[in-house]
């Protein structure tokens, strides 16, 4: 597998590649755009895994870059995993290693941001697949990166063409970064006005017992299932090899939890693959 390792400065770029490279890919990082067809090519003849770390400073405009990467791709199994961030982690990031930016140094640091999210926004719509590091550590940036590959592995080793990622998430906090789709589940019973429920997360068995009782929780459940029963092989079919679906409730530690483990085990139980877990607001990743 060949990735191309993307993103906004601060976002993570090189923590995802020493987790790669921890898993057996050759990394390579700052590589010039114009190298990369010959790498890439050198790469495969080896037989190797192998992933590299490309900026905004790896070709001469953004354009170029979008279109480099556009005509690389054709004829090469590329994915593109692009790292994103909010613009207030970044800024919290690079203020705290009081680095200036890279993209533009002499400019104040929430302007460079702003201008290197412009710039990057056809290469993010290009990507594969699109990580956000805002509430993740670098140690659970590597864990994700690491269940990416994991299943990635699963699903080549299979020949399952789709790779599912879910996400739970609180609407207080913003929707995920990438996702293809998100439901609410706030019409859902909440749990959390239940002083014994209160404390505990969807993915406890007093939590599940309670909302698996609920007749409303039950007919979401089967409409989300025939949803996804009747989209995955017209996805399939139109080539797309990434899916990421987040479920959303208040404070995203109960409902949007509870759903995002029940629709991920019943995929399993239905052979459409093991996706990627996530669960945002409580820093769990399987």
């Amino acid at each position: 597998m060949l990735l191309i390792i993307t993103g906004l400065s601060g976002a993570g770029k090189s923590t995802v590649l020493h987790a790669l490279e921890d898993n057996g890919f050759f990394c390579t990082d700052n590589l010039p755009v114009t190298m990369l067809a010959d790498w890439a090519e050198n790469m495969q003849q080896n037989e190797s895994n192998a992933a590299v770390g490309i900026d905004i400073r790896s070709s001469e405009n953004p354009e170029l870059l979008y279109k480099e990467l556009s005509s690389i791709r054709q004829g090469l199994d590329w994915k593109i995993m692009f790292i994103d961030a909010r613009d207030e982690v970044l800024q919290r990031r690079f203020s705290t290693v009081r680095r200036r930016h890279p993209h533009m140094p002499n400019i104040p640091l929430e302007q460079a941001i702003a201008s290197e999210r412009q710039a990057l926004s056809s290469l993010q719509h290009q990507a594969d697949i699109v990580f956000d590091s805002s509430n993740l550590t670098p140690y659970q940036l590597s864990d994700l990166v690491e269940s990416y590959w994991r299943k990635q592995k699963t699903v080549l080793a299979d020949k399952q063409p789709l790779v599912w990622s879910l996400v739970s998430f609180s609407y207080q906090r913003g929707l995920p970064a990438g996702a293809d789709m998100v439901m609410d589940m706030r019409f859902l019973p909440n749990p959390h006005y239940n002083p014994e429920l209160a404390p505990l997360t969807g993915k406890d068995k007093s939590v599940q017992d309670f909302l698996n009782q609920l007749d409303e929780v039950q007919q979401a459940q089967v409409y989300i299932q025939d949803w996804l029963s009747f989209v995955a092989p017209k996805m399939i079919q139109e080539r797309k090899r990434y899916f990421t679906l987040g479920f959303g409730c208040s404070g995203g530690r109960h409902r949007s939890v509870f759903m995002t483990e029940m629709i991920a085990q019943w995929l399993q139980d239905n052979d459409m693959g093991t996706p990627i877990v996530r669960h945002r607001e409580i820093g769990d990743i399987h």
